[in-house]
């Protein structure tokens, strides 16, 4: 396995990946589906050096985004020190390979490097399973929350209060 920045020559495959995540997320009960996400926000990630892809066989397995400043989910929060982890999608063919797990270990490193507190993520609603999901590798649920200003934020962002969760690196 190898984890790389994606490049713009990888945004087709980029949006394969969301589209097929959303399928997925379609075929679930009460799930939040995303949306088509905006490519120009998709490409200023990629110039940015945030949008990353993890690689089996020189194929992307599994995508993800960060972020260093959240404040229309974290709110008051985010003047935390802190590496935010957006819009998780894994290949169908590579799904039940815990992923996350790579990725949480990837991000605290990063977190590490750059002296971070906190490693964050979110999601919509609340899905028990993916909660559990992300218990699991060493996230603490903090809850769910309604959005107070979620203008800014793609649509689905619209639809449920999100929960959020953050593992601690300072935390003994």
């Amino acid at each position: 396995m190898t984890i790389k920045n994606s490049s713009i020559s990888d945004i087709d495959a980029i949006f394969k990946q969301y589209q097929l995540a959303s399928k997925y997320q379609k075929s679930k009960k009460k799930v939040i589906v995303w949306p088509d996400f905006d490519r120009k926000m998709i490409e200023d990630e990629i110039v940015e050096k945030r949008q990353f892809q993890l690689l089996r066989n020189n194929e992307i397995a599994c995508i993800w985004a960060i972020t260093f400043s959240d404040p229309d989910i974290w709110e008051e929060r985010n003047t935390d020190s802190a590496v935010y982890i957006h819009r998780i999608a894994t290949n169908p063919e590579y799904r039940g390979n815990n992923f996350i797990s790579v990725i949480v270990q990837w991000a605290k490193a990063l977190a590490r490097k750059e002296g971070f507190q906190f490693i964050r993520l979110d999601t919509l609603g609340e899905n028990k399973k993916l909660i559990t999901h992300y218990k699991n590798v060493g996230f603490d649920f903090l809850g769910l929350f309604p959005l107070k200003n979620p203008t800014n934020l793609p649509e689905h962002y619209k639809k449920a209060p999100v929960s959020l969760f953050e593992i601690n690196m300072f935390k003994k």
